[in-house]
């Protein structure tokens, strides 16, 4: 859809464009119809919207739900707006951010201490053998490693 009109009075053009340009480049394939949402108004050319999906054009979400509600494609209408359940996803990630900070400041003393790969695979294993004092070690070997960079 392309909007055109003036400021606070939208009125839209369905146009058919290619898949690397946006409908709002004024550059299009065909113009199909029109749609004024103000008065709900709708015009549409169905012969031409029929052609161009059948050619493999993909209608966009907005378009798609139009051409169900007039019955020119058969299908269920698309979700459009988005999900409000958005920031609960992002508390429940916060917790499992936590352990990873740990886990990278480890990541760091090993690189450093890589003279060879038989070595790395040596100290790997005895760090992961004492698994309560994992932080703790990990916290000093931060800090000594803050030391050696001053």
């Amino acid at each position: 859809m392309q909007r055109v009109g003036r400021r606070n009075d939208p009125a839209y053009r369905v146009v058919v464009t290619e898949h690397t340009a946006g409908p709002k480049a004024g550059k299009f394939v065909e113009k199909v119809g029109t749609y004024n949402p103000k008065t709900k108004a709708r015009t549409l050319n169905e012969e031409r919207v029929k052609h161009w999906l059948s050619v493999g054009a993909q209608a966009s979400d907005t378009v798609h739900n139009m051409l169900v509600s007039i019955g020119v494609v058969s299908g269920k209408k698309v979700n459009v707006l988005p999900k409000k359940t958005v920031p609960q996803k992002e508390a429940e990630e916060a917790p499992a951010e936590a352990p990873a900070p740990a886990a990278a400041a480890e990541e760091p003393a090993a690189s450093e201490s890589d003279e060879g790969a038989p070595a790395a695979a040596e100290e790997e294993p005895a760090a992961e053998a004492p698994a309560k004092e994992e932080p703790a070690a990990a916290a000093e070997s931060a800090e000594t490693e803050e030391e050696k960079a001053a």
